[in-house]
């Protein structure tokens, strides 16, 4: 049976002296077992050649940060145009990765500082983040982890695991708990079904959610099996990672598919990259193929400053610039949120042209994409009230929970769906007060 495309049978073929078929290529354990970790296997698959000082410098840069691309997303690369293409540049090495610019740091969002437990980042009140696996099915050359990237000495046993769900069962403020690594599909589906059982006990956590770039770099990961044990732990949110619209190729697309059609949420988060997509229209296209695929555009990143990453970041003035070009021009739905995730733990700090020009007690003067001008009227009837935080005296309706639906009576109530009742009874009826008296 054939591989997709020509250019993965081909890959395929170098890659392994097995028989290659479209089984095997579409295993992701086959695609983990081959994954390519050097130069020289790079050259080979894709008929290029680096000269004597390139290949020195960039032997160098492995020493520092490892190289690790599967055979999937090596087989995405345009080789006609590769040095510029935005699969190669965000898998294989580049000696800038080596140039530590003034600025740069190690742990940039201070994750271990924000650590009360070892695995568990807890920055904002009522979430936190926890590390489960450090092991990625490719290391991306824009990580902002890139200080922990091929550490399998710090792998998260179960017991690190363990320890920090712990502290998740004894902090009641939190509500959202996000997995994330590494990647959290690297782990085995009984090993990952275990740990959201864990969480699922754990009565105030509503939300989990899981951060990961199988569905881009290795979307044979998510297989049914898979889908269908994360579809026990619902309300569960996934979030992705496409950088570039090239990635939504068909087997992407089926990876989406299988997890929005098991009634996953899903989201992307893309970091703005220098050479990459730091473009309004590469940027407009990635959104839309992502709603296509029923992917939600979450966040749009400023790439941190991480050591090694300078030549990745772009001025924040064209993160505006490529808002500028989605806001008002496309649905509201694309448009992801532009952020900087504040060096120093501060957490994300959101980026938006301003639309509000200027404002008195009663009118604001407003712009809108069109560049067009317009004022909106305050209301002069408004009475602001004072919170004194009393809000046993406060007159809104502050009862939060939901709401019962208790309007039907009768057989209209046995006929509801949203009432238990399965039956009506008479008062004085002489077998119900039998059981009363029993």
């Amino acid at each position: 049976m054939p591989i997709y495309s020509p250019n993965q049978q081909e890959l395929a073929g170098k890659i392994s002296q097995d028989k290659v078929t479209l089984s095997n290529w579409r295993d992701w354990a086959w695609q983990r077992k081959h994954s390519i970790q050097d130069i020289s296997t790079v050259e080979s698959l894709l008929g290029i050649t680096f000269g004597a000082d390139e290949r020195k410098k960039l032997e160098e840069t492995l020493e520092t940060f490892p190289l690790s691309i599967t055979p999937y997303y090596l087989s995405l690369i345009d080789t006609d145009d590769w040095r510029n293409d935005p699969v190669f540049r965000q898998a294989f090495p580049s000696p800038c990765e080596l140039e530590i610019d003034r600025h740069d740091m190690a742990d940039p969002l201070d994750e271990d500082k924000d650590s009360p437990t070892p695995g568990i980042t807890h920055r904002y009140p009522d979430r936190v983040l926890l590390q489960i696996s450090n092991v990625c099915a490719m290391y991306c050359r824009h990580c902002t982890r890139k200080r922990k990237v091929g550490d399998v000495d710090s792998i998260p046993g179960k017991d690190a695991i363990l320890a920090g769900i712990d502290y998740i069962r004894n902090t009641p403020v939190i509500r959202d708990v996000l997995l994330s690594g590494g990647d959290p599909f690297m782990l085995s589906d009984d090993y990952l079904d275990w740990i959201l059982t864990e969480l699922r006990t754990i009565p105030h956590v509503q939300v989990i959610r899981i951060g990961t770039r199988m569905p881009v770099v290795l979307p044979y990961r998510v297989t049914d099996k898979l889908v269908a044990m994360l579809k026990k732990h619902h309300p569960l949110w996934i979030n992705t990672h496409f950088n570039h619209p090239r990635e939504i190729t068909t087997s992407a697309r089926e990876a989406l598919a299988r997890m929005a059609d098991a009634g996953i949420p899903l989201g992307n988060q893309t970091v703005l990259l220098a050479g990459v997509n730091d473009c309004p229209r590469i940027m407009k296209s990635l959104v839309h193929k992502l709603v296509e695929n029923r992917v939600r555009p979450y966040y749009l990143y400023q790439c941190d400053l991480s050591r090694g990453l300078s030549h990745f970041r772009t001025p924040v003035g064209k993160g505006i610039e490529i808002m500028e070009s989605l806001i008002g021009h496309t649905s509201g739905f694309s448009v992801p949120t532009y952020v900087i995730d504040a060096p120093g733990g501060g957490g994300k700090i959101p980026l938006t042209p301003n639309y509000l020009i200027s404002l008195s007690t009663n009118k604001v003067v407003l712009r809108n994409f069109e560049g067009v001008i317009t004022t909106y009227q305050e209301p002069e009837n408004y009475q602001s009230g004072f919170c004194d935080r009393k809000c046993d005296d406060c007159h809104l309706q502050l009862n939060l929970e939901e709401a019962e639906e208790i309007g039907a009576t009768g057989i209209e109530m046995l006929l509801s769906d949203h009432d238990a009742t399965i039956s009506l009874t008479p008062e004085n009826n002489e077998r119900m007060e039998r059981r009363n008296n029993d």
